[in-house]
């Protein structure tokens, strides 16, 4: 096959590469879209359980984890979560909003796939998939491409291939090794919004527990931060216990932040102050402490917590026995639960990658590498790493958007 010539070669058919390439597209750019994989979009397509979350309508810079911080201000302002509703309703797609500004398609992730393939097809993009990158080389100021379906020349080059999270669904390091290969800085890269497992000894009294969830405050700080400038907030959410760790939505959350060796620590009653609870319900009362504490806490937590780290001598004591200093140290334990993670169940179950290219390499208003002219990178594979809930979809978006409109004709 002879060698095409295109004014941008967008590897990754994914979120982000779609957008870029159908805005580059658009502007009547000649564009094609590069994937190695069989199936278009499957990130996408298991996102939100099948509905895809596809944005968050709160989206700011502050949900987003960077060792810059401010480098994803001007995308997300440039194409806001406003901006894809908008792009989603032209196209009929029907959506809700589930929780915490959460939105969701009211059918299946499919259709937002189908919304980025019409955009693209609409515009004109040339489709190569699946097809696999062997080789990229610069020549005479373009990238050259070897690829299973011959040579592509294009004047710019986009990685979009994100990051090593689901690898089963054929997510590799590739962005990262093109950017090393010109030059380009990488912080290093770990699994994000994924479960914490603990040492099996530690953990096994409360493997008892797993399939039990309840709401919790659950913060890092003050052992794991983002960034010197970005401490690790406290999340309220739903945390799960499992056989080995725990996992839900709190922890998702705070795995991004949390650093290894460091312990996380978990409010279990972050809405019922359990000193003035326990202290009401003593004077007079016959019941058991474990009673008790199950009014306020799922049966089987209030049994496990006293038999393994409140005291076992409390738990069947009647709580008009038990002093008031034991009630108010137990109080404090409930509160101020500190447990060190051994390590996260790594990128099989981790949705997202965090760290990538060094944001200090790109320009934030084009995402054009600044020691590689013509390559840009965008997406999952830059160290912009969102909180759960649809921020990292809205930054697919921003960063693709804010790219396919900087990529230029020849």
């Amino acid at each position: 096959m002879s060698r095409q010539i295109f004014d941008a070669a967008v590897i990754g058919a994914g979120a982000a590469g779609m957008m870029a390439a159908a805005q580059a597209a658009q502007r009547g750019l000649r564009v094609v879209l590069i994937d190695h994989a069989s199936k278009l979009a499957e990130k996408i397509r298991i996102s939100g359980g099948g509905r895809c979350n596809f944005t968050n309508i709160g989206t700011t810079p502050a949900n987003f984890i960077s060792q810059n911080p401010d480098f994803c201000r001007s995308a997300l302002k440039a194409y806001t979560p406003q901006d894809f509703i908008a792009l989603i309703e032209r196209h009929g797609v029907r959506w809700h909003e589930k929780h915490r500004g959460q939105l969701f398609c009211d059918d299946s992730s499919e259709s937002v796939i189908r919304v980025l393939k019409t955009e693209c097809d609409q515009a004109g993009v040339t489709w190569r998939m699946p097809c696999a990158v062997q080789r990229i080389a610069l020549e005479s100021g373009d990238y050259v491409l070897t690829t299973d379906s011959g040579a592509v020349r294009a004047h710019q080059l986009v990685l979009a291939t994100g990051g090593m999270a689901i690898p089963q669904l054929g997510a590799t390091d590739f962005s990262l090794r093109i950017a090393r290969q010109f030059g380009l800085r990488i912080v290093e890269p770990r699994p994000a919004l994924v479960p914490l497992v603990f040492d099996a000894q530690t953990w096994q009294p409360f493997a008892l527990l797993a399939g039990l969830a309840l709401e919790v405050r659950i913060e890092a700080a003050p052992f794991g931060r983002a960034s010197r400038r970005t401490p690790a907030p406290a999340f309220l959410e739903d945390v799960l216990f499992t056989h080995r760790g725990l996992s839900g939505p709190a922890v998702l959350q705070i795995s991004s932040y949390w650093q290894p060796g460091t312990p996380i620590r978990i409010d279990l009653s972050p809405h019922q102050p359990m000193e003035a609870f326990l202290l009401e319900n003593k004077s007079g009362n016959r019941q058991q402490l474990d009673s008790v504490l199950s009014r306020a806490w799922p049966r089987r937590l209030a049994e496990q917590w006293l038999n393994h780290l409140g005291g076992q001598e409390l738990a069947s004591r009647r709580i008009a026995d038990v002093p008031d200093r034991a009630l108010r140290d137990l109080a404090q334990r409930i509160h101020h639960w500190s447990v060190q993670p051994s390590a996260t169940v790594g990128y099989k179950k981790a949705e997202v990658m965090r760290g990538g290219v060094d944001t200090h390499e790109l320009d934030q208003k084009t995402m054009q590498a600044r020691r590689a002219p013509g390559l840009y990178v965008i997406g999952e594979a830059v160290d912009v790493t969102g909180w759960l809930g649809g921020y990292n979809f809205q930054w697919a978006w921003a960063s693709g958007y804010v790219c396919g409109r900087a990529l230029v004709g020849q």
